[in-house]
């Protein structure tokens, strides 16, 4: 299995103690926290996007540059593109000097964002979301692939003879597509070959599963190759501590913040589904949720129960930006070297390995000492 870290740069006060972190201090942090995952062996960093709310990620790409300078192995990629929001020709741009920059080690993620306050904010109308979302897939990749290219659609003006710059470092980079609450997503994966992540963070696995499953019919149906159909997974936090007893403890204030923060937005889990915690309780999620909370071994186990339903062979991780910053780097540690050896023993993958000629062209992933059962 392969190994992701993720940070959408949240950035509220503590909710205990109020203090507010400095955002220069925090998008150091993102930085740092990309050279640490590449120090312990991650395989990829990513970077979410959102315009709306305590979050510091809404120019992910300048973040990604700054992480491109500070790094020099680590595959890089977008939590997600919120390209529904997004001009194609601005996001072809800024990802390829990206890619440019980093030399050929980028791979993004794209989705219509899981943040209803960005619509009105950006002047767009989020009945429309899937609309916009395939319309500026359908010319993204067209301007990723072509020069020269002449285009019409229904939501932005007609193109004639364009060509965004720069071009890609060795061609169009892999697009990966978020999936959370729709099928809409994991079909328009499908039908262009493309791989998947499932957000993981809320709701129960059956929600997320019935999509997966889903996605794997449809791709099928369209007789994609199936070497190519990737499924990655997201979480609900990762905490680790010596036993699971002592990490549900250390975690209950934070995880009980954000239950709290999201109800006073009115997120209710019977009515926004995909959008409010399903589990009201740390002791519900760590036992029938999706945060990884516990001892090393336990959150290893549960990362593998979870692929026994998902077949996944990316597991993303995001570490609370809450925490102490040297707890925060504790946990990353230990994951790094308490849990994915674990993991990797049991679940190998050839994604990002040299049978992957898919691949970010300046990016393979270091083989694992340890070898299991191949899982595609």
């Amino acid at each position: 299995m392969r190994f992701q870290l993720l940070d959408i740069v949240f950035n509220p006060p503590h909710p205990v103690t109020g203090e507010a972190v400095p955002p220069s201090d925090r998008l150091e942090r993102v930085v740092q926290h990309a050279v640490l995952a590449e120090e312990l062996g991650f395989d990829s960093f990513a970077v979410g996007e959102r315009h709306a709310g305590d979050v510091l990620s809404s120019a992910p790409t300048v973040i990604l540059g700054a992480v491109a300078q500070a790094t020099h192995r680590i595959l890089l990629s977008t939590g997600v593109t919120v390209l529904s929001l997004l001009d194609p020709i601005r996001v072809a741009e800024d990802l390829a000097t990206v890619d440019q920059l980093s030399r050929g080690r980028l791979e993004i993620t794209i989705g219509k964002g899981n943040e209803d306050l960005q619509y009105p904010l950006l002047g767009l109308d989020i009945t429309k979301q899937y609309e916009y979302l395939e319309e500026n897939y359908e010319l993204l990749r067209l301007l990723l692939s072509q020069e020269d290219v002449t285009w019409e659609g229904r939501h932005r003006h007609r193109l004639e003879h364009a060509t965004t710059l720069p071009r890609p470092f060795a061609g169009p980079f892999r697009i990966w597509h978020g999936s959370a609450t729709s099928r809409f997503a994991v079909e328009l994966a499908a039908k262009h070959g493309d791989p998947v992540i499932t957000a993981n963070a809320l709701q129960p696995r059956e929600n997320y599963q019935v999509l997966l499953e889903h996605y794997r019919e449809q791709y099928a149906a369209h007789g994609h190759d199936a070497r190519y159909g990737f499924v990655g997974s997201g979480s609900g936090g990762l905490f680790l501590a010596d036993t699971t007893e002592q990490a549900v403890e250390e975690y209950r204030p934070l995880y009980e913040a954000q239950v709290a923060s999201m109800r006073r937005r009115g997120y209710d889990p019977a009515t926004h589904v995909g959008k409010a915690l399903s589990f009201e309780t740390i002791e519900e999620a760590v036992e029938r949720g999706p945060a990884l909370v516990g001892s090393p071994e336990r959150v290893a186990e549960k990362i593998l129960d979870y692929h026994r339903s998902f077949g996944h062979v990316l597991q993303s991780v995001s570490v609370n930006h809450l925490l102490p910053p040297a707890q925060q780097e504790d946990v990353l540690r230990r994951f790094a070297q308490e849990v994915i050896p674990v993991v990797q023993a049991e679940v190998t993958t050839d994604l990002w390995t040299t049978a992957d000629e898919r691949r970010a062209k300046g990016f393979t992933a270091l083989v694992p000492a340890t070898a299991g059962s191949a899982s595609r």
